[in-house]
């Protein structure tokens, strides 16, 4: 699902390009992406887009006259920028927004669809925030507040929108390698250091990110956005080397998500239970990394 760095990569592709033009037509090709009967689609076409912004990981087509299209992509939903007027791709293709300058061509992969588009005024756009905090624009004492006013995971309070805006699967498990600190480990029982440490690690990745995938994109519009980038240190990277001490990155996989993690750098060398290799082990759940590699080896022989 595409996050904080790569909804603000395509707001720095979209912004040049839409803002102070007129969005000529909205074309829809799949019914089911349209979450709002009221008001129409012909309601938005051709008024000029104001501005485009993030809202958590949703982009906000901000129009004259108080009007708001409200894109999110979910897991794989993307744009294309294509000449103006380009046709809808069959299999992938959800919709068009015309503008003079070109067309942004929304696609989804896969069978399921999940990207949405909402078209709504102050009221919708301001029911569409889940409230998480931006943290790039926050202080040490607002985050702390936020990351501490439940008891959660770190994983699972630096993901959840209503905490932090804009952070998901990929950059957590990035961020959490920065910080040194285990996904599970429960936000009741940071210390002052190691919330310190994981606002640093927060800001320091989300900005090296934002910072990268501009100058990879050198002001063309963003082909390819992925959850796993080449130079990530541990998200999509299951038993390759960690960048810092070379163990082999591990994972665990819950529900339809997944934490990679290092276990010498994040957990002590301890390891996570895994559902999957908890069951492949059995009673004989290894608890080091050392005791993972000589018995993963002895499973797979």
């Amino acid at each position: 699902m595409p996050e904080l760095p790569d909804i603000a990569l395509y707001l720095d592709a979209l912004a040049p390009r839409v803002v102070n033009q007129p969005l000529e037509r909205l074309r829809i090709a799949n019914p089911f992406l349209l979450r709002t009967p009221d008001p129409p689609v012909s309601a938005v076409e051709g008024r000029t887009v104001l501005d485009v912004r993030r809202l958590g990981k949703r982009i906000v087509f901000v129009l004259e006259g108080e009007l708001y299209a409200v894109l999110h992509l979910m897991i794989a939903g993307r744009l294309r920028w294509r000449e103006r007027g380009a046709a809808i791709p069959g299999k992938v293709g959800l919709a068009a927004f015309d503008f003079p300058t070109g067309t942004a061509v929304l696609t989804e992969a896969g069978s399921r669809r999940q990207a949405s588009l909402h078209l709504v005024g102050p009221a919708g756009l301001q029911a569409l925030d889940p409230g998480g905090l931006e943290v790039l624009e926050s202080d040490l004492a607002a985050f702390a507040a936020r990351l501490t006013r439940e008891n959660h995971t770190v994983k699972r309070a630096l993901t959840d929108p209503h905490i932090f805006s804009g952070i998901g699967n990929a950059y957590s498990d990035e961020i959490l390698h920065a910080a040194r600190m285990s996904p599970m480990k429960l936000t009741a029982t940071l210390d002052d250091e190691e919330i310190a440490r994981l606002y640093a690690a927060t800001t320091s990745t989300l900005e090296r990110w934002i910072r990268r995938l501009r100058d990879e994109a050198a002001g063309a519009f963003p082909e390819k956005v992925t959850a796993f980038r080449e130079g990530m240190a541990v998200h999509g990277r299951y038993r390759q080397p960690c960048p810092v001490c070379g163990a082999p990155v591990q994972r665990i996989v819950y529900a339809r998500n997944e934490a990679n993690y290092c276990a010498n750098c994040q957990t002590g060398g301890r390891l996570l239970s895994d559902r999957a290799l908890a069951r492949l082990f059995r009673e004989d759940w290894p608890k080091t990394l050392d005791a993972m590699e000589q018995r993963l080896g002895r499973k797979l022989e």
